[in-house]
């Protein structure tokens, strides 16, 4: 037992540090969700347990408008699957990792986000630390600062007064910060262009309340037609 402590004690002390960068950009975004939920009329508990319960950082911030909105499960599947499928992949790419990692495998394919995979995927684990214990750590701690700084902008939402208007901007500020992230890292900005220009038709087509399900299947169906000519030009699909 005591042997078991020192190696998760251990494993706990390297993953730490690889996780600073992620606590200081997931409590201004967890703070942030958490102040947008209270504005839109939910209590602290409800942003605390989902990010206990879902964990999906921007799939989050698009929940509380399917909370408030019209019920629409297929509406709600699609746009979960949307900004969701990347993990798919995630997966796949992790799947030589997580082996031999027993019963923490399935903590460590539920709290897989980008950041934790980044971490997972590329750190270089110090000889001597166990590599499950190592990953389990990696995800709790970033699973916790998510909760936490969630937590604490549902509180302060309710216990500070003050003008909440136009905080919902950050969910677009953060997707649009992916999107500039993504376009720079990629040679090839086809599959960029293909989603902005369906999208957009998508938006004059059906309107403002009705293009997303639309423009999802589009995207989807021309970028799996053009995946070998993508693949040929270098473009990741």
């Amino acid at each position: 037992m005591q042997s078991k402590i020192k190696i998760m004690k251990k494993a706990f002390v390297s993953a730490f540090p690889h996780t600073i960068p992620i606590l200081a950009g997931f409590s201004f975004l967890g703070l942030s969700y958490g102040i947008y939920m209270n504005a839109s009329g939910f209590s602290f508990w409800y942003p605390m347990l989902m990010s206990i319960t879902v964990f999906g950082g921007s799939l989050q911030f698009v929940g509380v408008n399917l909370l408030v909105g019209a019920f629409n499960p297929i509406q709600a599947l699609a746009v979960t699957l949307m900004i969701s499928a990347r993990h798919l992949f995630y997966g796949i790419s992790m799947l030589d990792k997580y082996r031999g990692t027993g019963k923490k495998k399935l903590y460590l394919i539920f709290g897989m986000c980008d950041e934790t995979f980044s971490i997972n995927y590329s750190a270089k684990i110090p000889e001597g630390v166990d590599k499950g214990w190592f990953m389990f750590f990696v995800t709790l701690l970033d699973h916790s600062y998510w909760i936490i700084g969630s937590t604490l902008g549902g509180i302060f939402g309710s216990v500070i007064n003050f003008n909440a208007e136009g905080i919902e901007f950050v969910m677009t500020a953060m997707f649009v910060v992916i999107f500039i992230n993504q376009w720079i890292h990629e040679k090839n900005h086809i599959s960029a262009m293909l989603g902005l220009g369906l999208s957009l038709l998508a938006l004059i087509i059906f309107g403002s309340d009705k293009f997303i399900i639309p423009a999802m299947i589009g995207i989807i169906a021309v970028l799996t037609l053009m995946r070998k000519p993508l693949e040929k030009g270098g473009e990741r699909v």
